[in-house]
């Protein structure tokens, strides 16, 4: 099972992380995604849930119209991994 971060790795990673904050209420990131249109914002959903699938690490987001909310932790360990944050990058990648 993978590790929680430290409150510093945590903060130095934040530091790392384009437009990404700490969830309200929870130890988790946050990031509002907005695209041209949906077709757009559908695309990067399709490319990052492929991408997931591999780490076998898969985010919580929701898609209205061409905005894509998204919240990253891992479950298992209770907040926040290096899996979120890697998954983070390569969202942000897409």
């Amino acid at each position: 099972m993978p590790k929680r971060l430290s409150a510093e790795a945590r903060d130095e990673a934040l530091v790392t992380l384009t437009g990404w904050k700490l969830a309200e209420g929870r130890e988790a990131l946050t990031k509002r995604f907005v695209f041209r249109d949906f077709n757009e914002a559908f695309g990067w959903m399709t490319r990052v849930a492929l991408i997931a699938e591999k780490m076998d690490h898969h985010p919580e987001w929701s898609n209205v119209y061409r905005t894509v909310e998204v919240v990253l932790a891992t479950h298992d360990a209770g907040g926040l991994t290096e899996l979120d944050v890697k998954l983070a990058r390569a969202m942000d990648a897409i």
